[in-house]
């Protein structure tokens, strides 16, 4: 038996029950000779999509020809079936009920967090991130360029909270040495994927060299608790005609985010962990009424509600920008891409050059 992110005996009852979210941040593996994967996805696993008999493993590097292993699937000698689905409960109608279920739930992933090791937190300012470091009381790491956004937010937050901060400045060769290292370990050479990875995985490195077993991450705020512009505007980036709907949607996305995000901490040589994605924060942020979501003048209101009983008021409504624009990484891998002659005018020209990476620079 093979399982990781809960304790097995958890895992069999949720088989028996059905409960997509069972108390845990996720889990993947074998068990009782059956593969599983939660409803999230929130531990990566993958099967060789061309082998004779089952081969798993938990890193797309360890197979010949990975394919993610469905999240809330189980596989057994009859073959692979959906076990666990996202639940659709109805909105809690009692504002504050629905406030302090919210509270009280980040409150037990934080707590669940605790063990497990030295933890320091990924910091760039913004309330998901300011939340579960002052919750968790944890040293804070800022990675970006000298004159980004997320270096001068995450300074303002951290000196408004009375906080020290680390600031992991960034040079150019940091991207050109990371890339290849980061396409490799989320099996993925795309733009946008390795533009995300490389900050996760560049901060993790300095948190391991300052040795830190862990590190915690506020990803799936923004899902959970409608953080983003699209769940306002139903554009054309949605297909539901709701500010729930639409806040479903993006839940239904993390199974394809967050393997990247997890394999490229894992790469930097810390553990992940995300309190936000705790069964029970999911479990919450499901029944919230669309008034504690987002509307036109704020997003991710219900998390923001609760974030002022902890946090600065400043900190607590800020808005941020995503990590790779934050950060400046995917402005300085545009340049390195077209420094190395790969223009714009050219079909996904940073990918290619990614792609170069990978051909000339040896594991």
């Amino acid at each position: 038996m093979t399982l990781r992110g809960a304790d097995e005996t958890v895992v069999r009852r949720a088989l028996e029950t059905g409960d997509p979210f069972p108390g845990t941040a996720g889990f993947a593996g074998e068990l009782d000779g059956r593969l599983v994967r939660d409803v999230l996805g929130r531990v990566p696993l993958f099967v060789d999509r061309e082998a004779a008999g089952v081969e798993w493993a938990f890193r797309p590097t360890a197979l010949e020809n990975p394919s993610p292993f469905p999240a809330g699937a189980v596989r057994d000698a009859a073959g692979t079936a959906k076990r666990w689905h996202l639940p659709d409960p109805e909105p809690e109608a009692d504002r504050d009920a629905a406030l302090e279920a919210v509270d009280g739930a980040i409150r037990t992933a934080v707590d669940a967090t605790r063990d497990g090791g030295d933890v320091a937190v990924a910091f760039s300012g913004g309330v998901d991130s300011a939340l579960v470091g002052e919750l968790l009381d944890a040293p804070l790491y800022v990675v970006g360029f000298p004159d980004s956004h997320d270096v001068e937010a995450a300074r303002s937050a951290a000196e408004a909270m009375g906080r020290e901060l680390t600031v992991v400045d960034l040079e150019p060769a940091d991207l050109e040495r990371a890339a290849p290292a980061v396409a490799r370990a989320i099996g993925r050479t795309n733009a946008m994927d390795v533009q995300i990875a490389l900050p996760l995985y560049l901060v993790s490195e300095a948190v391991a060299a300052d040795g830190f077993d862990r590190l915690a991450v506020g990803q799936g705020a923004d899902e959970l608790f409608g953080g983003y512009e699209k769940v306002v505007h139903l554009d054309h980036r949605v297909e539901a005609d709701t500010v729930r709907g639409a806040v479903r949607e993006q839940i239904r996305t993390l199974p394809e985010q967050l393997p990247r995000d997890v394999l490229a901490v894992e790469a930097g040589g810390v553990d992940p962990v995300a309190p936000l994605l705790h069964d029970a924060v999911v479990t919450a942020a499901l029944r919230l009424p669309t008034a504690l979501l987002a509307d036109e003048t704020r997003r991710k209101r219900a998390l923001r509600e609760v974030a002022t009983e902890y946090l600065p008021e400043p900190v607590a409504m800020r808005e941020k920008k995503a990590v790779q624009y934050g950060s400046l990484v995917a402005r300085e891998l545009d340049r390195l891409a077209r420094q190395a002659g790969y223009k714009r005018r050219m079909d996904d020209h940073v990918t290619r050059y990614v792609e170069s990476l990978l051909e000339t620079r040896p594991r």
